[in-house]
């Protein structure tokens, strides 16, 4: 059984509007293969298409927002963020190891609380309604409704 992993978000989040990608890889370190990304999905279709691929296989899927940025500055500015998020996390582990306290080691991030549970057998949707959420996407990022 595979596993899906996603950020938990409260109903009124702005994120559920994203364009969502979903990253298929494998389960274990045992396995070596570079890694599948699909999208962009709008989150339902993102969540049902992974699940239904990872319910009966030993992959992990990633589903998680595509922020798109329109600047080099904007992009660098998320490349800072993720570096120092690295950096603390690593503070983190080594605090941890020093002290024996393992209870915090998983940070939260900005938009939400990522979480990882098995992937469940669901039904993807059909190749017409990913072609639509394609076209809400695409309307979504050009500004164009």
């Amino acid at each position: 059984m595979g596993a899906l992993v996603t950020l938990e978000l409260p109903d009124d989040s702005p994120t559920l509007a994203l364009p969502w990608i979903i990253t298929f890889g494998p389960l274990d370190d045992e396995d070596e293969w570079e890694p599948v990304v699909c999208g962009p999905y709008e989150r339902p279709h993102a969540l049902a298409l992974a699940e239904s691929v990872v319910a009966d296989e030993d992959l992990m899927a990633v589903v998680e927002p595509l922020l798109p940025k329109v600047s080099p500055e904007e992009i660098r500015a998320e490349i800072t963020a993720a570096q120092r998020a690295a950096e603390d996390e690593a503070a983190q582990l080594d605090d941890a190891s020093l002290y024996g306290d393992f209870e915090d080691l998983v940070p939260e991030t900005e938009v939400g609380e990522s979480t990882r549970r098995p992937a469940q057998p669901q039904q993807p949707p059909s190749e017409a309604e990913v072609r639509a959420g394609f076209a809400r996407i695409a309307a979504l990022l050009t500004g164009v409704r």
